[in-house]
């Protein structure tokens, strides 16, 4: 099947999905190399005569290499070839990993048990492979204590130094100070 820029179906899905890639008329330089729909090199010729044989041969010329001197043109089925690229596409996000952050969240007179619960929660965050954000929140007059509370932050990270590491060290961010932990590799 050969598609036409007159088709109107194709101008509206030209317009979403295709904005790079120049096929048929679209392509007016005046040379272009030419690749065969089985994969041989036609050779350098003008356009027109490309589009002759893509014509011919009931396909479409498509450029897949425009940087190129001259650029590179083939003849395929433009819709197997856009099919190919999305699938592609799709195989290569979901190979893709994820890291999320997760955050957790302090005040600066936090008792002990509640730290170990909070610490609990940040190795399970971390043994599944996402980054920690801890934040110690100051409320009304612990502003007035802030470096005198910076220390929660560092015994936090201290205590999980066995499988984390800082990734962004402890900043102070409005009413609260906040720092990344990562897990550590081996």
């Amino acid at each position: 099947m050969r598609i036409t820029l007159s088709n109107p179906l194709f101008v509206y899905c030209r317009r979403c999905i295709i904005s790079s890639q120049k096929i048929n008329e679209q392509i007016r330089e005046r040379e272009i190399r030419l690749i065969g729909s089985h994969g041989e090199q036609l050779g350098i010729m003008s356009s027109a005569e490309a589009m002759k044989i893509a014509e011919e041969e009931e396909l479409d010329l498509v450029m897949v290499a425009p940087g190129a001197k001259p650029p590179v043109c083939k003849i395929i089925d433009y819709g197997k070839y856009r099919y190919e690229l999305a699938r592609k596409e799709k195989e290569a996000k979901k190979k893709q990993k994820t890291v999320e952050v997760k955050e957790i969240r302090m005040s600066p007179n936090i008792e002990a048990n509640d730290l170990n619960t909070k610490m609990n929660a940040a190795k399970k965050f971390l043994a599944k492979g996402n980054k920690v954000k801890v934040t110690l929140r100051f409320r009304g007059r612990e502003m007035a204590h802030i470096k005198e509370t910076r220390h929660v932050l560092d015994d936090f990270a201290e205590a999980l130094s066995d499988v984390a590491v800082i990734e962004k060290p402890s900043k102070q961010e409005g009413r609260a100070i906040s720092m990344v932990l990562s897990e550590k590799k081996n």
